[in-house]
């Protein structure tokens, strides 16, 4: 039978379609076009991008020069700038604002041919370690309310270029979406005494029903109310308001249950686009101690339709059970030891 599950956090309804019910290989996922060899983000074409704006790379190399290992860029097409003089206007029931913020890219990996899920754990810490660094530093322009950091992988996802990357977008308003999370985790505050992420995770560890993968300070989970198959959702089993805040000890953690969880992802589905993006605490707005970051990974496998525009409301043809399951039994095998496996075979 289908059900109604809601959202704990902002109290959102899902439907989970069990009678629709599909298992991974009903999901098809179209092959990715390749990426031309003039590469932007590619090791030596380094002039194709706007001068970089902080790079990991080796002792001795110049900057906007080959040797990196991690590098940040402008966009090249920004959303967004962050050199605009901040104004506003009113026009009767109209308002508006010039389009101040920062809109960036990074580079995480020089490899054109890898991704995150085919990573090793340390280039996964560098990548977070570059999100961080990033969120630090804009939060110091205090136009800025929010950082969002964010992957997108697939051209249906919304990747113009192959190659493994991420960006942030830093805006001047809070979105409604973390809005709306913050009023819950207070309303929840106020009616339990207790964060209602922390909730959630102490029930869903409890129960093992819905866990993808648990180590000592991140667990990932695929959430009661899914809105998508096989979400999943990337948590700090402490308390933790602020991405910013993370510690060497955080970033040893989350980077392996990161990668597992895309690996897994990637393996069980057969590695469909995806969205990746973090929810965190707003900056210059007063600290939001109430709040608990975390990830969220969502698969694009389905299509949203009249239904879900028109209502808000999402219908998951997958129940989170049956994904986390299938996402717990898939093995966190790299790609690139597949590769190499296969070019063993051919060459014997």
């Amino acid at each position: 039978m289908p059900e109604w599950r809601k959202d704990p956090v902002v109290e959102r309804w899902v439907v989970i379609a069990t009678e629709r019910s599909k298992r991974p290989t009903d999901f098809k996922t179209p092959p990715e076009e390749v990426d031309p060899l003039d590469c932007p983000l590619c090791v030596g074409n380094e002039d194709k991008t706007p001068p970089e704006i902080v790079a990991f790379r080796e002792p001795g190399s110049k900057a906007d020069q080959p040797g990196w290992w991690i590098r940040v860029v402008p966009n090249k097409f920004p959303a967004v700038r962050a050199d605009e003089r901040y104004y506003t206007w009113d026009e009767g029931v109209f308002q508006g604002m010039n389009g101040v913020g920062a809109h960036e890219v990074i580079v995480e990996s020089p490899d054109h041919d890898t991704n995150l899920a085919g990573e090793t754990d340390k280039q996964v810490e560098e990548v977070l370690w570059a999100w961080r660094e990033r969120s630090l530093d804009l939060r110091k322009d205090s136009r800025l309310q929010y950082i969002c950091i964010f992957k997108n992988k697939g051209r249906t996802a919304g990747a113009s270029l192959q190659h493994t990357h991420s960006q942030l977008i830093a805006t001047p308003m809070v979105p409604e979406t973390i809005r709306e999370e913050i009023n819950g985790v207070r309303s929840y505050h106020q009616r339990k005494g207790s964060c209602v992420y922390c909730d959630m995770i102490q029930q869903e560890l409890a129960q093992n029903q819905r866990v993808v993968i648990e180590g000592e300070r991140f667990v990932s989970i695929v959430p009661y109310a899914a809105r998508f198959p096989f979400e999943m959702w990337i948590l700090p089993k402490e308390h933790q308001h602020d991405f910013g805040q993370i510690v060497e000890a955080d970033v040893r953690d989350l980077a392996p249950v990161l990668r597992g969880s895309l690996a897994k992802l990637a393996g069980t589905v057969n590695d469909p686009p995806y969205n990746l993006a973090l929810h965190t605490s707003p900056v210059n707005t007063g600290e939001e101690l109430l709040y608990h970051w975390h990830f969220q990974l969502m698969p694009r496998l389905t299509i949203m339709a009249g239904f879900e525009l028109g209502t808000g409301y999402y219908i998951n043809p997958t129940p989170p059970e049956l994904a986390a399951r299938e996402l717990r039994d898939t093995p966190i095998i790299s790609p690139r030891i597949v590769e190499t496996l296969r070019e063993e075979v051919q060459h014997v």
